[in-house]
């Protein structure tokens, strides 16, 4: 009978300590190669001492997971595209299953669906150096758009709003500047509004960089830096660090399901047309956005509520250079609005993406629909336009309280401000 702790120092001796269910802890104590994909039985734990790094072969996957397993203080390479941690959703339940100290090239994908009907997932410190999520085709759908998952991706697929899956997830990294991600970075979700339910203590996110990868001019294709999802309820998501996107319909921060509180400390970037620095289709008690968001490609919106509400938000700045690029478009009601230092634009009209459908819009700095509405709206550095015959505030909504110091310029002299 093998011994409950089996340290292992060849491919050989990690794949045997792994089909060996008496094992219980499995120590990997030098880096080894061209590793074939192997399943963790229940309760096991696969660790690293001093963080050694497990490369499988060509055309393999990576580790997958059962019930109540351990990976932890590793270095995990498969191929950009194929999942370096997934899930058997073949059991029963997820149990707790723990992912700390890991850096993984590869996708790192937890699925609840199939038989899988219930578990506990802790992830912290998981940074992602390289991966590629474009591949994975089952995507949520919703407002006229499809979601590519990302390279973090916790998914409760469930259609059954009985099936919840529970989590925290702290320390979350993805991609490096100019070398992003493809496809989503960071991606949580449930089984949609009335679907499997994932409930998140805590989602923390360090530098994030992604591109998803979609052809300019494709409308109902859409990614995100982090993209919470319907069916999805977190208490609080930090964003500890920037979140950058590169591509067409990359959105840098997106919400569709329910947060408490929302908190973004670092800049917010994207350089993408139609690249949104947050979009709003859930609802959001506190956002607060403490550094910049810019935008750089037409209709490169900077915030948008199209659906849902959003209670209270607070922003730092908000600039945009793409024609089309409007800095705040409000179309639903919302509470309180508040910008610290100003709101401005550098485009024109141009097209952009709603809903699935590509609109004119012309790059006006604060912008209510009609349906739109606020409690209060206030901006301290102003609003500036430099497009031409762009006008720095639009009101076809309603707002009880409106406050604008800094005054409202646009570029023609003489032109209409609102």
């Amino acid at each position: 009978m093998a011994s409950s702790k089996q340290r292992a120092s060849t491919v050989a001796e990690l794949l045997a300590a792994a089909s060996d269910v008496s094992v219980r802890e499995i120590v990997l104590v030098n880096d080894l190669v061209d590793a074939r994909s192997f399943r963790l039985s229940p309760g096991q734990t696969l660790r690293g001492d001093g963080c050694p790094a497990l490369a499988f072969a060509a055309g393999e996957e990576g580790v997958e997971l059962s019930t109540d397993n351990r990976v932890e203080s590793l270095e995990l390479r498969t191929e950009p595209h194929s999942r370096a941690v997934f899930n058997d959703v073949d059991v029963d339940r997820l149990g707790e299953l723990s992912l700390r100290d890991l850096r993984v090239t590869g996708v790192v994908q937890i699925l609840a669906r199939d038989r899988v009907r219930s578990g506990h997932v802790e992830a912290r410190k998981i940074e992602i150096l390289a991966a590629d999520a474009r591949g994975y085709d089952r995507r949520p759908k919703g407002y006229g758009v499809e979601i590519v998952s990302g390279a973090f991706t916790l998914w409760n697929q469930h259609d059954d709003p009985g099936v919840t899956i529970t989590a925290s997830l702290t320390g979350l990294t993805a991609g490096r500047p100019g070398a992003p991600v493809k496809g989503g970075g960071v991606f949580v979700s449930g089984g949609g509004d009335n679907g499997g339910r994932l409930v998140v203590r805590t989602l923390e996110t360090g530098a994030v960089y992604s591109d998803g990868g979609i052809a300019a001019g494709v409308p109902d294709r859409i990614s995100g830096g982090v993209f919470v999802v319907s069916g999805a309820f977190v208490d609080a998501v930090l964003n500890r660090g920037p979140v950058t996107t590169y591509g067409a319909n990359d959105m840098v921060l997106d919400n569709w399901g329910a947060v408490d509180r929302w908190v973004a400390d670092e800049k917010l970037t994207s350089f993408g047309p139609s690249g949104i620095g947050f979009v709003n289709f859930g609802a959001i008690n506190l956002l607060q956005a403490n550094a910049p968001i810019e935008t750089f490609g037409q209709g490169a919106r900077g915030f948008n509520v199209y659906a849902g509400t959003v209670n209270s938000a607070e922003f730092e700045r908000i600039v945009t250079h793409g024609d089309g690029a409007v800095g705040i478009q409000i179309s639903q009601p919302v509470g309180e609005i508040k910008v610290r230092r100003g709101i401005e634009t550098f485009g024109g009209t141009g097209d952009s993406l709603v809903k699935g459908v590509v609109t004119r819009l012309s790059a006006i700095g604060l912008s209510l629909k009609p349906g739109g509405f606020a409690r209060r709206i206030e901006v301290a550095g102003g609003l500036a336009t430099h497009g031409p015959g762009v006008v720095p505030f639009e009101l076809r909504g309603a707002v009880e309280l409106l406050q604008i110091t800094g005054g409202l310029s646009a570029a023609e002299k003489g032109a209409d401000a609102i």
